[in-house]
């Protein structure tokens, strides 16, 4: 299972939750999420003075420059590109040396039908709610309504995922494992503000789900 923390932005901050995986080993946090979306309060706007060496970094972007994205990658040596916004296949085939996530706001089954035109496109889809921000809105979707999709693209789950969810989504991890679920994005219900993650929230609920 990937655990993904998106939304960090300080380098104290990324140091801290990056050590949760090295200094025990039963913990693991296996990418972290940079967004490069000016519009977001945990927008990147400068490189922090310390990036993760054993986590994965994904870098999140929104209908950005695709010129733009390739100079970020290189800049931030990015292992993951998050799309949240409308690319196009098109676009995504021209990120080819990179995985890519995009993904996709959910409220019902029927829009789960966004993700075929991506199939065999994308690496990884990323299902989160729908809310006034194109992520890190703290809310929720009917987890239930992914029994219906039927794509062969593997996915990570998002949305409101919070600190008090660790036994509610245990329970729904196991049927979506069989959909194809390979991971959660955790972001601001874990955090002090904006960008800033609190260790001893990340810590406690990891070893929760882990047990």
């Amino acid at each position: 299972m990937i655990i993904k923390v998106c939304g960090m932005r300080e380098a104290d901050n990324i140091r801290e939750v990056e050590q949760l995986s090295t200094i025990n080993c039963q913990l693991s946090i296996n990418w972290m999420g940079f967004i490069f979306w000016p519009r977001s309060s945990r927008y990147v706007s400068e490189r922090p003075d310390y990036l993760p060496i054993y986590c994965k970094r994904v870098g999140v972007f929104v209908d950005e420059d695709i010129e733009q994205v390739k100079r970020t990658a290189d800049e931030y040596q990015l292992d993951l590109i998050q799309l949240h916004g409308h690319e196009r296949p098109d676009y995504i085939r021209q990120l080819s040396d990179k995985k890519v996530i995009k993904a996709f706001n959910i409220a019902n089954s029927a829009d789960l039908e966004a993700t075929k035109p991506y199939e065999g496109i994308v690496d990884y889809f990323l299902f989160d709610a729908k809310g006034p921000s194109v992520g890190g809105n703290g809310a929720k979707f009917d987890w239930t309504v992914l029994a219906d999709y039927v794509g062969e693209t593997p996915f990570l789950l998002s949305g409101g995922i919070g600190p008090d969810d660790a036994q509610v989504l245990t329970s729904h991890l196991s049927p979506l494992i069989s959909k194809k679920c390979v991971g959660i994005d955790l972001n601001s219900r874990f955090e002090i503000t904006p960008g800033l993650k609190d260790i001893n929230k990340l810590k406690e609920f990891i070893k929760a789900i882990q047990l």
